[in-house]
């Protein structure tokens, strides 16, 4: 397997595996057999920074359209809304992340999956992925500092 890429969020190193590729939604996608695992990067682990709850409002083997909400996330941040990341069918959740959304944080490219999904939406590569934070950095930066004045 390749080397991680590396995007630098200030002093914190963002890691992307070569093995799965990515969605502008900020989650990666690595295939299962005729599915995708799904879960969230290290980029949008580090914005919401401590998850603690994870809830999901749909059932599993449901059929949504890219931007359907369906679940939530609470973290140290904020609650934030879950929306699928392309048209497909949300096959199966994480029962282990449920049950322990700490998953999350501390292996999110692991036992911290979120869901398996079939999709043919196109993903983007890593380094592709990369060019994408990188172009949004700058701003994603004014809204963190904005959040910290607050």
């Amino acid at each position: 397997m390749s080397d991680d890429l590396i995007f630098m969020m200030g002093s914190y190193e963002a890691r992307f595996p070569q093995d799965r590729n990515y969605v502008e939604s900020h989650l990666w996608f690595q295939p299962q057999g005729e599915v995708y695992r799904v879960g969230f990067t290290a980029y949008s682990v580090r914005l919401l920074q401590d998850v603690y709850f994870l809830d999901w409002t749909i059932d599993a083997d449901t059929a949504v359209r890219k931007k359907q909400e369906v679940g939530e996330v609470e973290s140290s941040k904020a609650l934030s809304t879950l929306y699928a990341p392309a048209d497909g069918r949300l096959v199966a959740f994480n029962d282990a992340v449920l049950d322990d959304p700490s998953l999350i944080n501390t292996d999110n490219y692991g036992a911290g999956w979120l869901f398996e999904f079939a999709t043919e939406a196109p993903t983007l590569a890593p380094a592709e992925y990369l060019e994408l934070l990188d172009a949004g950095w700058e701003a994603t930066q004014r809204i963190i500092k904005g959040q910290m004045n607050d």
